[in-house]
């Protein structure tokens, strides 16, 4: 089920190539991770269907398999069975790998009682403290110590959480997850304001109540939940990638190419699409879950601010400026989320891009071309947006750090060639 590439690959790209056909969206990485979490809140099996083939879910299996889950792979659709954990504690040489195996720790402790979960890791974009989870989980009723980079969490006297209010400092989609599902499983009403609104969010909330759960008001910033006793079995599927759908988007886009992509949510991606509109370029439904590219010979600049949803997706920031880089004019970028996410600004300079950087501003003057380059992906969104601009870039590209797009996309290079563009992987030397 899950591709298993390896960090040292490449991908060689012959650029100016135009695209055409259609390409099918897989499930969204990040609901997904989430979801597997909440499936530790059921003592009974859960499937999930239209999962993703991606090395970050791989782990988050071996995780949950080491807590004593139950995991069994048919393609797109995994079924988990947690009715007999064996262990409160995930193992640190995995939870270290990927930030989205937090997820399990509000589960888990709302379950069991009890969690130890090792601090996470990820992406180097930046700083993203776990302070929001702990105060929320504390507001429930747990006792909460960090030591030696390990959350132990457990239920004051082996108890049940208990219902509170929550405000949250900032609408962190994590911790929103984590408190959401760890109040699912407590006594009493728990309401959750500043939440965010992320379609992440309220396909967790969906699987939840799938579950039995009794959650109101996921997708708006008060989020109200009635704790019940138990969870029971459901069949759920994962919402569609909105992040490798704005991917596929721009790669239509920046190559002038009119391609359809399918499996699609709209209400997702209207922020993108309406900077698109913005700039100059369109798109028509093919059907409701489907978008054609309505390319143009040449777009404007614009100003892009990344926001928490419903504003401009973080997610969506790097492969977004590979577009601008060729637009008319000038565009400035600002990054208000991670302070660590313009570190593919210098890979771009090497194809020829005219970006300069000042604090969390990236002022873009519009070029003619892009030329072919060696680059190195140093997150994944970076890498999206690499392998963008060397579909567009005169020449051939070679792109390294493969071992971060393998984390986010499901099979990129396969649907790219699909769609008639010249790339190969290859192992790297």
């Amino acid at each position: 089920m899950i591709s298993s590439g390896q960090a040292d690959d490449i991908l060689k790209i012959q650029g100016g190539k135009t695209l055409s056909g259609q390409v099918t969206i897989s499930g969204a990485k990040n609901s997904a991770l989430a979801l597997m979490a909440g499936t530790l809140l059921c003592s009974e099996t859960c499937q999930l269907q239209n999962v993703p083939s991606l090395v970050d879910i791989r782990l988050m299996v071996q995780i949950l398999s080491a807590l004593g889950v139950k995991v069994t792979t048919n393609q797109d659709v995994v079924q988990f069975d947690a009715s007999h954990l064996t262990s409160t504690e995930a193992p640190y040489e995995m939870v270290s790998k990927m930030r989205g195996s937090f997820f399990i720790l509000g589960p888990l402790l709302t379950r069991m009682g009890e969690a130890r979960v090792p601090m996470p890791g990820g992406c180097s974009i930046g700083t993203r403290p776990v302070d929001l989870h702990v105060r929320g989980l504390q507001a429930l009723g747990a006792e909460v110590n960090i030591e030696h980079g390990v959350v132990h969490a457990r239920a004051k006297n082996g108890k049940r959480l208990v219902g509170a209010q929550i405000y949250l400092d900032s609408p962190s989609v994590g911790a929103t997850e984590n408190i959401m599902m760890a109040a699912t499983l407590a006594e009493g009403e728990t309401i959750i304001d500043n939440a965010a609104q992320e379609p992440e969010i309220v396909d967790l909330a969906g699987l939840c109540n799938a579950m039995g759960a009794k959650i109101e008001g996921a997708g708006t910033s008060r989020i109200v939940i009635q704790g019940v006793e138990k969870l029971h079995e459901a069949d759920y599927r994962v919402i569609p990638d909105r992040i490798e759908t704005a991917s596929f988007i721009l790669a239509g886009a920046i190559t002038r190419s009119s391609i359809i992509v399918d499996a699609i949510n709209i209400s997702h991606i209207k922020p993108i699409l309406a900077k698109l509109k913005e700039i100059g370029i369109g798109y028509e439904l093919e059907s409701p879950t489907a978008l054609r590219v309505i390319p143009a010979a040449s777009y404007r600049g614009t100003d892009v601010e990344t926001l928490p949803h419903p504003g401009f997706p973080t997610d969506v920031q790097s492969p977004f400026m590979s577009l601008l880089a060729l637009a008319d004019g000038n565009s400035v970028v600002t990054e208000t989320l991670f302070e660590n996410r313009f570190m593919h600004v210098a890979e771009l300079t090497r194809m020829g891009a005219d970006i300069k950087v000042k604090g969390n501003v990236a002022m873009i003057k519009g070029v003619s071309s892009l030329s072919g380059a060696p680059v190195i992906a140093t997150d994944l969104r970076a890498s999206a947006a690499l392998v963008i601009a060397g579909l567009a870039a005169d020449g051939e590209t070679i792109v390294s750090g493969l071992h971060h797009m393998d984390r986010g996309y499901d099979r990129l290079e396969e649907k790219m060639r699909g769609l008639g563009a010249d790339l190969i992987r290859l192992p790297g030397v």
